[in-house]
């Protein structure tokens, strides 16, 4: 039987620039390659491989996706090897702490034909400032969109019931937990379920939350306070000691978008748009923070202005989205070139000795 695969985002493409959430997600590994080599080399292929190999012998792997091409992965890691593979070039760059005990740098740039990439310097060089330049352009976007969100998010926080607010947030924590505790130290790892990518919002909540007997859906709008009622349950079950996967927005990575602690059972997360989903099965249930905590009425009396705010911040959202759209085109020019100066034969011989050295780590 195939193990399960967990499918996240390491990085996003948010409103702040690129952020990079990786590292939490190496802890306590014994062994990290970090694959080095320009697009096209063959890293996500390479990784894909490993992965598919040691789930077909029921080992549970993650897939760490690519928030510019949601079809390619910046990672995999095998948590019963306690291994791991991933993409260490920009923007996900990693410095090692125990290089050569733990980490090891596959440069697979040695397969390419150096000469034939000299020819294309000009190419390379113009495609590469391309890409810099949709890609800051992207962030712009969502940058402007951000202070748009914000605008709509004081609409309703002027509307709030704060008091209201904190006394329902303790009523669920002492039902999330109630006595509880843990022994020993919280492994928190940071994630994002979703991303920004060149086609939209892409996100993998019900990959992450299948199998959990209890699913919290936070509904609400803009400002209600979900991502502040999701911090406090991070703390609250890192207080406790339970290891808990903490899942940013992939718009802006200060906010929260869910909470998952396993050993609970149960995962909490926002379920409004672009990552709106409905209770389909047992266990599931709504917890709505605008019918609870903001006045009545509120979207009647300032349906104008929610409507206005509504349409120019989508209307960036998505000049964001084709700006990484049209990185990704200059990316896939660039990789048509690094593809065509590679000798795959050198990549498959990295592959192996990758695949021959996880499993002497094999118990």
């Amino acid at each position: 039987m195939a193990g399960k695969i967990l499918r996240y985002f390491g990085g996003g493409n948010t409103a702040r620039g690129f952020h990079n959430l990786f590292e939490s997600n190496f802890q306590g590994l014994r062994r990290l390659f970090i694959l080095k080599g320009g697009p096209g080399t063959g890293k996500s292929s390479l990784m894909k491989a490993i992965g598919s190999e040691w789930s077909e012998q029921g080992l549970d792997i993650e897939y760490i996706h690519c928030s510019s091409d949601r079809d390619s992965i910046d990672a995999v890691i095998i948590p019963a090897l306690k291994a791991g593979i991933v993409d260490g070039t920009a923007p996900h760059v990693f410095e090692p702490k125990a290089p050569g005990a733990v980490e090891e740098y596959v440069n697979l740039g040695m397969a390419w034909h150096s000469r034939q990439l000299a020819a294309q310097r000009a190419t390379i060089e113009r495609l590469n400032q391309q890409i810099t330049d949709a890609y800051q352009a992207a962030y712009g976007h969502f940058a402007d969109a951000l202070q748009i969100h914000d605008e709509w998010e004081e609409i309703y926080f002027g509307q709030m019931d704060f008091e209201k607010a904190n006394a329902w947030t303790e009523e669920l924590l002492h039902r999330l937990f109630q006595e509880k505790k843990q022994s020993g130290r919280a492994e928190v790892k940071h994630r994002f379920l979703g991303a920004a990518t060149p086609t939209g919002a892409v996100d993998f909540v019900p990959n992450l939350t299948e199998g959990l007997a209890k699913r919290y859906f936070l509904k609400g709008r803009a400002g209600t306070g979900k991502s502040t009622i999701l911090k406090k349950v991070a703390e609250a079950a890192e207080q406790r000691g339970y290891d808990i996967e903490v899942y940013h927005c992939g718009f802006d990575p200060y906010s929260l978008d869910m909470v998952i602690v396993r050993d609970l059972d149960f995962a909490i997360f926002d379920s409004t748009a672009p990552h709106e989903y409905h209770p389909e099965r047992a266990g599931d249930e709504i917890l709505d923070t605008y019918s609870v905590f903001v006045a009545p009425g509120t979207d009647e009396r300032f349906a104008a202005e929610i409507a206005q705010v509504g349409v120019q911040y989508k209307a960036k959202m998505q000049q964001g989205i084709s700006s990484l759209a049209e990185a990704k085109r200059h990316r896939d020019q660039l990789e048509e070139i690094y593809v065509a100066a590679m000798d795959f034969t050198i990549v498959d011989e990295f592959r192996d000795g990758i695949r021959a050295e996880l499993m002497t780590l094999v118990r």
